[in-house]
């Protein structure tokens, strides 16, 4: 029965019970050494991890943390970033995940958080507590021999230089070259102390961990504005090498640094090939190349999904290309962020308000969301049935209003 089992914050001496209910969820090995306990603890925040427990055991996990979103225009706004969601297969279809983000929302709703977050593993859950799709992901391959890189010569073209790092170099450069990339990537979100410590391996949840290769690109003026982590692989066929490079990450504050950095990774001794990692779907990749067709794109997808929790905020937050208003009318089932909205924008600012004013367009909290940061149109949404048009014209109005330079991009998974 649904109401023998008890959502509530775990408490830090119920973590390895927690972590086993996780562990179970995703399919992986249920218990934990000591040592990844101990790492794993460093997660804990009272009251933002929650659990569904059958008597004394978890059979369902759930947990929040606190997150920034950079919006349109480089504003950063609070979000509630969500992750660990399991239900044992025991107690599968019982309401449990419902109870749990229906309780983590509402709290995120009172701290004053402007959006949800999360990175859906499966696609057909999340929309019916109000997260949309947001932004894209786009994996690829490239095929090293086809780029029409020169092989001899891999150093950046516009004097500034190629240097391998190490792990303090990383912590030292990392966080502040992100920072500098979240601020114009819309889409991107922040990372915490704890980010850097489990990429360089300070701190471990996983006893395989290896460390990456790194390397940075500097500017002529000797500033680090771009870094790669890559592994190889070790792959020979008779005498032969075909090793491929494996971007974990990659960050550039200019097209000149992104660029450098894939030639450099093009030009190592014995790697045929290259995997991109997770990257915009609009990233500039394939024409850093002479041949763009030798990047071939493997995997495309949604990746970071929202959900909007005040809209007003949402709206005001984000910058718009030209002036224009629109009256939206939001469906919200959940009742956290629905009603009617006057937006009223333009280059120098927007305002949006509750009104009683007749709607132009009628859409869904998850819709709202999958346009807000660009990623779709509402043209699109509109032809698919997803957006309603109560005024004639309102959806090329909201277009043009909506309409962004570029596809917002998460390079993170959480």
């Amino acid at each position: 029965m649904t109401d023998a089992v008890e959502v509530r914050p775990v408490t830090e001496a119920e973590l390895v019970d927690w972590h086993r209910a996780l562990n179970t969820g995703f399919l992986q090995q249920p218990s934990l050494t000591d040592d990844q306990m101990e790492a794993r603890r460093r997660q804990f925040v009272p009251g933002r991890l929650l659990g569904a427990f059958d008597g004394s055991r978890c059979v369902a996990t759930f947990r929040s943390f606190d997150q920034e979103l950079t919006t349109v225009g480089g504003t950063a706004v609070p979000a509630d970033a969500i992750s660990n969601v399991t239900v044992s297969p025991t107690h599968r279809r019982r309401g449990l995940l419902t109870r749990m983000m229906s309780q983590d929302l509402a709290a995120a709703k009172e701290r004053g958080d402007v959006v949800a977050t999360l990175i859906a593993a499966e696609y057909r859950i999340y929309g019916r507590y109000g997260f949309g799709p947001a932004t894209t992901l786009t994996e690829w391959t490239v095929e090293v021999g086809r780029t029409g890189l020169d092989p001899l010569w891999s150093a950046p073209e516009d004097g500034g230089r190629i240097d391998l790092i190490d792990l303090e170099d990383v912590r030292k450069f990392g966080p502040e070259l992100h920072e500098r990339v979240r601020r114009g990537t819309p889409g991107a979100v922040s990372r915490n102390e704890l980010w850097w410590q489990l990429r360089t391996g300070a701190v471990r949840f996983e006893p395989d961990w290896t460390e990456p290769f790194h390397a940075a690109y500097r500017s002529p003026d000797g500033e680090v504005q771009g870094m790669v982590a890559y592994t190889a692989d070790d792959t020979w066929h008779g005498k032969q090498p075909d090793e491929t490079a494996t971007v974990k990450w990659l960050l550039g504050a200019t097209p000149a640094a992104e660029r450098a950095l894939w030639h450099y990774l093009c030009s190592i001794d014995w790697i045929t090939r290259v995997k991109s990692g997770w990257r915009s779907p609009d990233d500039l990749l394939p024409h850093h190349l002479p041949d763009p067709r030798a990047a071939r794109i493997v995997s495309q997808a949604d990746w970071l999904w929202v959900r909007i929790l005040d809209v007003v905020r949402a709206l005001e937050a984000r910058t718009y290309g030209t002036t224009g208003s629109l009256v939206l009318e939001v469906a919200d089932r959940q009742g956290l962020a629905g009603g009617r909205y006057r937006l009223d924008a333009s280059p120098e600012g927007a305002s949006c308000t509750p009104t009683t004013d007749t709607p132009d367009l009628a859409l869904d909290i998850a819709d709202l969301a999958t346009v807000w940061l660009g990623d779709q149109t509402p043209a699109r949404l509109h032809a698919l049935g997803r957006i309603r048009e109560t005024r004639v014209g309102a959806v090329l109005k909201a277009d043009a209003l909506l309409r962004t330079p570029g596809r917002p991009w998460c390079p993170d998974l959480f």
